[in-house]
């Protein structure tokens, strides 16, 4: 039903993959409203998430999406996996392939870690987030979001502020935002930046004040402290006083324009509580969308039954 085996990277997939992807995460979206959150499309199906970097948002919404598609979902930690004894992510690959797995959604602090269990493996592949690579569920729950509020992707311009350097989501974003037609500037102070930002495809500012007015969507990124060995960056406070989105920069923006940000934020950083708790602030709407994205993937990958007919 895709044009794709596996979305390893938002490369994998055709503008056409993207919008089938979209349309039918919007069909999706009401079985969240439910009281009975439940669908028999994948029933019998075997969906194993196999997340070996911590996650709470990306694994919890992968594990609701395949429920709710009444598939069998297995989460597999790297505590809980043979990984910690020294075995190898083919070795593990093969294994989960010899029990005769559907779908595979990993989750890896190593680039590159998706595309290993994609050549190893019959089932599907998903890439739930590889190191400082990738993160196409997360681009595509995002152009979702966007596509709602705005009603378009084409000709809109996003700007996306903060740790572009070290951001997988700025790496799967970007791509996905100029093959829908939209235009994309990254804005970052130089320590941030990866050493070579012309390469991303996108415009590059380092002044927040100067994209601002010209914003579609500002979508904050957290710096991520956890992928750099020292702070880029002399303080917390400096950062958010040059590239912090608090009240005074969101009036500066267009009246429509909307605020993203893929969790988990650090407010008072990135972002202050008053833009994060404000309507203009589609965070939450994120969320739920990760959950109906995750779910039609799911669906189009495995070839669930009609949607109409099962609902």
């Amino acid at each position: 039903m895709l044009s794709c085996k596996h979305i390893t990277t938002v490369q994998d997939m055709t503008a056409e993959d993207i919008a089938k992807i979209l349309d039918t995460a919007e069909s999706f979206i009401e079985v969240s409203e439910r009281t009975i959150k439940k669908l028999p499309t994948l029933r019998g199906r075997t969906i194993i998430n196999l997340f070996l970097e911590p996650s709470t948002r990306t694994r919890t919404s992968f594990e609701i999406a395949a429920k709710r598609l009444s598939a069998d979902a297995i989460n597999m930690t790297g505590s809980a996996s043979a990984t910690v004894k020294g075995e190898s992510l083919r070795d593990t690959a093969k294994t989960l392939s010899a029990m005769a797995c559907d779908l595979v959604v990993v989750r890896h602090a190593y680039a590159g870690a998706a595309q290993i269990l994609a050549e190893c493996m019959d089932s599907h592949v998903v890439n739930g987030g590889d190191g400082k690579h990738q993160h196409p569920t997360q681009a595509l729950l995002d152009l979702f979001t966007m596509r709602t509020h705005l009603g378009r992707l084409a000709g809109l311009k996003v700007g996306i502020i903060g740790d572009i350097a070290h951001s997988r989501v700025a790496g799967s974003l970007i791509p996905a935002l100029r093959l829908m037609g939209a235009s994309v500037v990254v804005v970052a102070p130089p320590t941030l930046m990866p050493s070579r930002p012309d390469v991303l495809g996108a415009e590059v500012s380092y002044s927040l004040d100067e994209v601002l007015p010209d914003l579609d969507v500002a979508y904050m990124l957290r710096i991520q402290s956890e992928r750099s060995d020292r702070m880029p960056f002399p303080s917390l406070r400096e950062y958010a006083r040059f590239y912090g989105l608090n009240s005074a920069r969101l009036a500066s923006m267009k009246p429509e324009a909307i605020v993203m940000h893929p969790g988990p934020i650090n407010r008072g950083v990135e972002i202050s509580s008053a833009v994060a708790d404000s309507p203009r602030a589609v965070i939450l709407d994120q969320v739920t969308a990760g959950v109906a994205v995750r779910m039609a993937v799911m669906y189009l990958l495995l070839g669930g039954v009609d949607v109409e007919s099962a609902s």
